[in-house]
């Protein structure tokens, strides 16, 4: 049997990330929950140890955790697939997959948490679904629900900042609207690395929950619809004049996805910043951190200031891990596309992502992020 098993969930918003590519990817899969034995006692070893998922199986036995390691090893058995070969559209697809699995966590957690009564009884009912079967099921959900949601706060999430953040994700939806009015994915005809990033935090926090649902529904019908696109085998491209499956012609970027990064990187930037300065101080606190030492989901508190709000985030060695393939995808560049992929940066506000980095890499060793 050669059919990979994803363990994931639809309420998961890393699951999302891994499940579009596989879909977009052709993959022959099957997803279900990691309550079973078999997920505890044949699995659950070969992941590190570490209950996270997305994970995969795959049919020879051989298990890959989280959806950055699953995608490069379809993209490795694929030929690359997903990836422009064109400098700033490879440099673009890698940031916005940075962009999506770490820089949009506040909007996601906001909208999923801070509205018990539109969202309560649909969350608790797919954390309930993830349980083991048993009498304490509800009770189980329920404890597992209000972790989540303390979790929010570490993400910046406070009475103080949630105006900002709903004013921030209402413009963010206006300009990914006007792009994917345009265009079916990021860029073009064909979804990038970049594409399943975004699916991370737009599919099952702000594309499926029912507040922020009726939200992009409202406002944003196109990025709604690039939401449908990317859980589809199909290009699903129909209401597009040009239905070409590739990426656009002669390196272009659209003004559109320009427009789309300058907004992101009005607290992208100051918080990766943050958090960089908050881990590098870790770092130099330690004793010793050996290489190998698995790292920690966050490492402290970051502290920056967007449009005069204070917002305190977790600082979080994974966003570095994903940045850095940004930065080694710019150093292998010949110097004229470097140029030109420095002066788009410039252009999007996004130039520092080439020079924010950690005094320590961080690397994967037995399914696990740990330090170089």
């Amino acid at each position: 049997m050669n059919q990979t098993t994803l363990y994931g969930t639809p309420v998961s918003l890393y699951t999302g990330r891994a499940r579009s590519y596989l879909i977009k990817a052709g993959i022959d899969y099957r997803e279900t929950t990691q309550s079973s034995a078999h997920y505890r006692d044949v699995v659950l070893p070969k992941a590190g140890g570490r209950q996270g998922i997305p994970t995969i199986e795959l049919g020879d036995g051989t298990v890959i955790r989280d959806g950055a390691a699953i995608i490069d090893h379809f993209e490795a058995t694929s030929g690359h697939a997903f990836s422009p070969k064109s400098p700033k559209q490879r440099i673009l697809s890698r940031l916005f997959d940075v962009i999506g699995s770490d820089g949009l966590l506040r909007p996601a957690m906001h909208y999923r948490w801070s509205f018990p009564e539109e969202n309560r009884e649909f969350v608790l009912f797919h954390f309930e679904s993830v349980m083991p079967a048993g009498p304490e099921r509800s009770q189980q959900a329920a404890t597992a629900a209000n972790l989540a949601k303390a979790a929010g706060g570490a993400f910046g999430v406070a009475p103080e900042t949630m105006d900002l953040i709903e004013t921030l994700y209402l413009e963010l939806l206006g300009k990914l609207d006007s792009h994917f009015g345009q265009h079916p994915y990021l860029l073009g005809g064909r979804p990038c690395i970049g594409d399943f990033g975004m699916m991370a935090p737009l599919y099952a926090h702000l594309g499926r929950d029912p507040k922020s649902l009726s939200i992009m529904q409202a406002n944003a019908i196109r990025v709604f619809r690039w939401v449908e696109r990317m859980n589809r085998s199909e290009p699903d491209v129909g209401e597009f004049e040009t239905q070409s499956d590739a990426y656009l012609a002669d390196d272009q970027v659209p003004d559109s996805l320009i427009d789309v990064l300058k907004h992101i990187a009005i607290d992208f930037i100051p918080e990766t910043r943050a958090a960089a300065d908050c881990i590098n101080q870790w770092i130099d606190d330690q004793q010793e951190l050996a290489s190998g030492t698995p790292i920690p989901r966050g490492v402290g508190m970051g502290s920056f200031t967007v449009r005069g709000v204070t917002i305190n985030a977790l600082a979080q060695p994974y966003r570095f891990f994903l940045l850095k393939r940004v930065q080694d995808e710019f150093a292998l560049l010949a110097d004229a596309s470097q140029q030109e992929v420095q002066a788009l940066l410039a252009a999007c506000d996004m130039s520092d992502v080439l020079n924010i980095s950690l005094t320590r890499d961080v690397g994967l060793s037995n399914n696990l992020e740990v330090w170089l």
